[in-house]
């Protein structure tokens, strides 16, 4: 399954014998709540689950958004309606940074069957195609989280991934660099991690870019999917856009991902004894 859908084949989609389960993620680092843009209006038959309280454990010494505890996840997802035999569609307010942590998520827990919308809630609305503000009561679901489906790394494992493969930092450049850090202990990179911002992924729209191009967009960085792969970001979320469109590239697939390097810079960047690189040289 293409870890990408378009409003067309989604609305055919709808349509089916067997629906997807529709999952509202929109969320914003600075806010407001996902939940207040969800309550004003949703794609009929969509269940807004939050990225902060439902898809991350508490922040702590593993970062900011941790992952969460399998059974944690598997209710989260059971009350969603999440079934084992039925496809998942994800989507955010636009660029599909924050569906990206959910479809990686599912992936994660051992679902084969998940795609995130392209261009999300902005480009549904566009198209002048329905949406609502009632809240559907979905039937319990059956799918059952099975952790470890895709692979996770730690700050060692980082640090090694960046000396013997490829890292790639999705942060923005000016994080990458050092020249600014809003949200963590320390400003930097990981040494030897390559600066792969996830804004590059889509257009101004929110529109993700073509296979084509993002095959030539890593091409460009030195990555071809020769060798081990990770990512990593702030906390988790939008390196997930990377691993996201280094599938939808033809760079990694569902039978050899890039890992994801889970605590990110909040759990490196904590650590003092943790060398960070500045400027634009890896390091």
């Amino acid at each position: 399954m293409d870890p990408l859908i378009s409003t067309d084949d989604l609305t055919t989609a709808l349509q089916g014998q067997a629906p997807p389960t529709l999952l509202d993620v929109r969320w914003s680092l600075l806010g407001p709540p996902g939940r207040e843009a969800y309550a004003a209006g949703h794609l009929p038959g969509a269940v807004f689950v939050d990225l902060d309280a439902e898809l991350a454990a508490e922040p702590g010494p593993a970062g900011r958004h941790p992952l969460p505890e399998p059974t944690d996840l598997e209710a989260v997802l059971r009350r969603a309606g999440v079934r084992a035999d039925r496809p998942v569609v994800v989507y955010d307010a636009d660029n599909g940074s924050a569906a990206a942590r959910a479809w990686w998520l599912l992936r994660w827990a051992g679902h084969r069957e998940v795609a995130v919308l392209d261009g999300g809630f902005a480009a549904w609305v566009a198209e002048d195609r329905p949406t609502t503000a009632e809240r559907p009561r979905p039937v319990e679901g059956d799918f059952r989280v099975r952790a470890g489906s895709m692979p996770v790394i730690d700050a060692d494992g980082a640090a090694r991934l960046a000396r013997e493969g490829t890292l790639l930092d999705a942060r923005a450049p000016e994080r990458y660099r050092g020249d600014v850090e809003p949200m963590d202990p320390r400003a930097g990179h990981v040494p030897g991690a390559l600066n792969a911002p996830f804004a590059a992924h889509v257009t101004d729209s929110g529109r993700w870019r073509s296979a084509h191009e993002l095959a030539e967009h890593f091409a460009a960085l030195g990555v071809d999917g020769g060798g081990p792969i990770g990512a990593y970001c702030g906390s988790g979320v939008t390196a997930c856009s990377v691993l996201l469109a280094l599938e939808h590239a033809g760079v990694t697939d569902p039978q050899r991902p890039a890992a994801l390097y889970a605590g990110s810079w909040s759990n490196w960047s904590a650590d003092p004894d943790r060398p960070a690189a500045t400027g634009e040289e890896v390091g």
